[in-house]
């Protein structure tokens, strides 16, 4: 697993919001710090270096601010 960034917050469309490390395609399905999934990133914003992502949820659960999110490869 590799750490690519953490959970800003949920906005009120339900999609929980992301700020990257690293950039990662649309369509990654992200894991939590047990290996469980996440949510699918749908959008990048900002800058390239540094992007935000919006992402769907996997379960009600996840999306707690500043809670860690990763690849599984």
């Amino acid at each position: 697993m590799r750490e690519v960034g953490e959970v800003l917050h949920t906005a009120r469309s339900g999609r929980i919001i992301l700020r990257l490390e690293t950039e990662i395609p649309t369509g990654t399905v992200l894991v939590d710090e047990k290996g469980r999934n996440a949510a699918k990133v749908m959008e990048l914003m900002g800058p390239v270096s540094k992007p935000y992502a919006s992402a769907i949820p996997g379960s009600s659960k996840f999306g707690t601010k500043g809670q860690k999110v990763f690849t599984s490869g």
